[in-house]
């Protein structure tokens, strides 16, 4: 019933930022779940820690574990020691028998889970344990992670404002191996046709195993079709509709494959901004995939073809820059959620960061090394609408300097974002 602990593909364990988020959560808390895509690293971070607690580690992705914790739920959690389940999400049934145990028993730290999707939306999950779970969500590598730097910007951007600096030597070709890698361990593991081979695996494997365990579809030929689709527009506005009509499908149908995907992170929605500023602001939601790895591999794209002038570099590094904006989110000191904003006469900005002061940061992003003035018009249409609640505007861009458009208003590198804090 008991596997092995779990090591890392690329052969040493990277520092986690979420690590001290867990080891606190498990302090005061019963139940602690590390939510997050397959094979981002969950399973390594998570056997680390229970190793040093002394806990038990189950994993139901093996046959013979998932039948025992399905055949008797309540014994297979009755341990006194902590326990590590992982992929707890294969038999939704433990939360319900979890519950009763850490009500029997309440010492913190009893249970640390893993999911590989989101485990409180699955519809076969009881909703048992409100009050007695904190749950973590854990993305694949990010690019600080992987250099050891420090993936602070964040909280450098409200914090320092117009005030922030960055002069980096990163390139062109290290941007567009950046964004070709993403962040997965096996494919920072990988190179060439090897890491594609783990890229086109993983996308078939998660839409044949995990999706179609969350839901019945009518055909997985069209989901992958779907998917390559919203790859394509990564960065961009997600409208069901409009990809209804390319697969010949009915925007409830598009919808529903669209949440099973974000179930499974493999997509993520990032909501769109208001405040009010106009009446004109569209509510459509733009989408990311949650790795630029595999965004990039679904466009038939690798490091090489995206020096080309018609490659879909643009939108590629505005969703890599979303996606590691969206991992600095979930351990930054900041109490901030991220949107886009854009009016129905074509203004708009990329990204928008508010905190719970209402302060924002703006934010463009340019797959050009140089920076002109005309690249700050979103920004500025923010600016004077927002007044002092903007800290600062920023266009992210592939050149290696810092430089002012304004008093509120600075070029920054992009690698800023892994190398500041």
């Amino acid at each position: 019933m008991t596997s092995t602990f779990s090591s890392s593909p690329i052969g040493r364990i990277l520092p986690r930022h979420a690590e001290s988020a867990i080891r606190a959560a498990m302090t005061d808390t019963r139940v602690v779940l590390v939510n997050g895509a397959r094979q981002c690293g969950k399973s390594t971070l998570v056997s680390q820690i229970g190793r040093e607690v002394g806990a038990t580690w189950h994993s139901l992705d093996r046959s013979r574990t998932r039948e025992a914790a399905s055949f008797d739920p309540t014994q297979f959690v009755a341990e006194s020691s902590p326990m590590v389940i992982d992929e707890v999400q294969r038999v939704p049934e433990l939360l319900l028998a979890i519950k009763e145990t850490v009500d029997a028993d309440g010492r913190p730290g009893r249970f640390l889970l893993t999911g590989s999707a989101h485990v409180m939306a699955l519809r076969a999950v009881p909703d048992a344990l409100p009050g007695r779970m904190e749950t973590i969500e854990l993305w694949p590598l990010s690019q600080g992670e992987i250099d050891g730097a420090p993936d602070g910007f964040i909280d450098a951007a409200f914090e320092q404002g117009p005030n922030l600096r960055y002069g980096g030597v990163d390139d062109r070709d290290s941007y567009l191996e950046r964004i070709s890698r993403g962040g997965f361990p096996e494919a920072v593991a990988r190179t060439g046709k090897r890491r594609s081979q783990f890229f086109q695996s993983y996308v078939a494997d998660l839409i044949n195993r995990d999706v179609m365990q969350l839901s019945e579809i009518e055909r997985t030929s069209q989901m992958h079709t779907l998917t390559s689709l919203v790859a394509a527009r990564s960065g961009q506005l997600l409208v069901p509709g409009t990809l209804g009509n390319e697969l010949g499908l009915t925007r409830d149908t598009i919808t529903r494959y669209l949440r099973l995907l974000e179930e499974v992170f493999l997509i993520k929605r990032i909501p769109a901004w208001s405040r009010n500023l106009t009446t004109r602001a569209t509510s459509t939601s733009k989408v990311i995939m949650v790795d630029s790895g595999i965004a990039t591999n679904l466009c038939g794209a690798d490091t090489r073809s995206l020096r080309g002038e018609r490659s879909p570099l643009g939108n590629l590094l505005e969703g890599f820059v979303m996606s590691e904006l969206a991992r600095q989110l979930t351990w930054c000191d900041q109490q901030a959620r991220m949107f886009h904003y854009r009016t129905r006469d074509n203004v708009e900005v990329d990204i928008i960061l508010e905190n719970n002061r209402r302060e924002v940061i703006a934010i463009e992003v340019k797959a050009a090394a140089t920076v002109r003035g005309e690249d700050f018009r979103g920004l500025r249409h923010v600016a004077d609408r927002l007044g002092e609640d903007l800290i600062a505007g920023y266009v992210l861009y592939t050149g290696n300097e810092t430089l002012p458009f304004g008093p509120k208003f600075r070029a920054v590198p992009v690698a800023a974002l892994w190398n500041v804090g």
